[in-house]
């Protein structure tokens, strides 16, 4: 059995992810694929994590994990998601840097030692990850300084995080995409982490430009897409970039720069960092990076 662990990161919209694999969850019964409901598994696997503490399950308990979490005695492929399976929001700048514990990965890992353990996970430009997070945890603008603990952002590094959970988990595939770019890969992450090949055909591709379009827009491209339905992705992709141009709306685009005293240097310096992780990560062995 492969189990998937869709780890995040916070402020992706992971939640989007399970949602979109739900509306397949017929199809993909049919080749194995079992994506159970956040609530079937969240608290018990929490639980289990914390018994274990990192430790492999024994096979009785693992037996008991799966019985609990997988609904199916069919289920060739599993796939979990939780954006806080590292660590909860507040957390996430512990230690001085990002995800700091991304090691605790492997006990992910080792609640399912029998199974193909594979990792996903979202990146996001720090220039809008860490004011998304501080709004998502509550924070107050007097307290910016003490939200990023004095962590210079422009020290933070994605490369550390997926460096990290690769080094604790050096024998599973790791799938890496950026959240920046969903609208256009929606469908290819959703087969990829799915493990389905580029011609199977599935519900909800286009849900994540949808919701960045106006009703207009989305009632256009739907008449478009129903009279010329697109052949391969590359052209699916042209048609969606081609409506997200004109019909995105700028409040669902348009992602302001929170934390008081940033300046647009900072920000630019953090999209140069941001680029530069990307290509490291993409060169990383057993790591796969989706593009559009």
């Amino acid at each position: 059995m492969q189990v998937i662990f869709h780890i995040g990161a916070h402020c992706t919209g992971h939640d989007r992810l399970v949602r979109s694999l739900l509306k397949n969850r017929d199809m993909l019964a049919d080749y194995g694929v079992v994506v159970p409901g956040p609530g079937r598994y969240r608290k018990v696997l929490s639980e289990a994590l914390k018994r274990l503490r990192g430790a492999p399950a024994s096979q009785e308990s693992e037996d008991l994990l799966i019985e609990t979490v997988v609904e199916t005695d069919a289920a060739d492929r599993v796939i979990l998601s939780n954006e806080s399976f590292i660590c909860m929001a507040p957390k996430v700048l512990d230690d001085g840097k990002i995800y700091g514990r991304i090691e605790k990965s492997a006990w992910l890992r080792n609640a399912f030692p029998s199974a193909r353990t594979e990792f996903a996970l979202s990146l996001r430009n720090f220039a809008t990850f860490l004011p998304a997070l501080y709004e998502k945890i509550g924070g107050d603008f007097t307290e910016a300084n003490a939200f990023l603990r004095g962590i210079d952002p422009v020290e933070l590094s994605w490369v550390d995080v997926v460096a990290g959970l690769r080094a604790a988990n050096p024998d599973c595939p790791i799938l890496v995409w950026c959240d920046e770019d969903t609208p256009l890969l929606w469908s290819e992450i959703m087969r990829e982490i799915a493990g389905l090949d580029g011609t199977a055909k599935i519900e909800g591709a286009n849900d994540m430009a949808r919701r960045l379009m106006s009703q207009e827009g989305n009632r256009r491209m739907r008449r478009y897409l129903d009279r010329k339905p697109p052949r391969t992705e590359n052209t699916r992709r042209r048609v969606l970039a081609a409506f997200l141009s004109k019909y995105a709306e700028d409040a669902e685009i348009e992602q302001e720069i929170l934390l008081p005293g940033w300046t647009e240097d900072l920000i630019e310096d953090l999209t140069r960092n941001y680029d530069e992780d990307l290509e490291e990560i993409a060169a990383m062995p057993g790591v796969k990076v989706l593009t559009p």
